[in-house]
């Protein structure tokens, strides 16, 4: 294998599928299968999924709300939303998992302790971290990067609905080519959009490669872990 530990980063507007709103079963139980198929490898994974399916902070604010730091924690509540579907959804397919939260809530999350869920990790459960950093102003994003070189991951892997890092936004140009291997300088300097700057930063800052790929096509996650050039390499 490639790499031993994964952190795959997934958008909660990936869970739409077909809905306006909310978890498409139907995608959440590919998902599922896919993080599956990698755990089969002995991969040791970890999750950071978003909540944009549900509520996003900065939309809070665009709509009118004025706390900015209280639509973040809205936001994060709706992380924890889909990360408990998520762990339900890798259950049914008899995958081990611990959901943790950077929010208390002894309930349903267990609380984010460094070394436990390293541990979790090395006896072959898929930990899924929720509630963002915990902290209002910080996207998913960055709460995967921060989270990925707290469990020393060998990598972030960031599933999306586009094959990769183009020139532009293919949905938008149909000129746009992709990258298959690019710098972390090269996308700085050419302004391309792979996460918010100070997630990417902290990739950087600590030689965390990121590799961004359509988690929508089956097989796509074991054949990454396998070695198999998908998706873009950053690094």
């Amino acid at each position: 294998m490639s790499y031993k530990r994964i952190l795959l980063k997934l958008s909660g507007e990936a869970l739409l599928g077909n809905k306006e709103f909310g978890i498409d079963s139907s995608v959440l139980s590919m998902y599922a299968k896919e993080i599956k198929s990698v755990v089969d490898l002995g991969i040791e994974v970890a999750i950071v999924i978003g909540g944009g399916n549900i509520f996003r902070g900065v939309s809070g604010v665009e709509g009118g709300m004025k706390d900015r730091a209280n639509a973040d924690y809205m936001g994060m509540l709706a992380t924890v939303i889909n990360a408990m579907a998520l762990q339900s959804a890798l259950e049914n397919e008899g995958v081990y998992t611990r959901l943790t939260s950077a929010i208390k809530m002894e309930q349903i999350a267990e609380p984010f302790i460094r070394r436990r869920a390293i541990r979790h990790l090395e006896k072959g459960r898929v930990v899924i971290f929720g509630a963002g950093t915990g902290n209002p102003y910080f996207t998913t994003d960055t709460a995967a990067s921060l989270r990925a070189v707290e469990i020393e991951a060998d990598v972030i892997l960031k599933g999306t609905r586009v094959d990769g890092i183009y020139t532009a936004d293919p949905e938008k140009d149909a000129n746009a080519t992709r990258y298959d291997k690019i710098s972390f300088t090269d996308v700085i300097q050419r302004n391309l959009k792979v996460m918010d700057m100070t997630a990417f930063t902290l990739c950087q800052e600590n030689s965390l490669p990121i590799i961004v790929f359509d988690m929508n096509k089956p097989g796509n996650l074991a054949q990454i872990v396998n070695g198999k050039s998908v998706g873009t390499l950053v690094s």
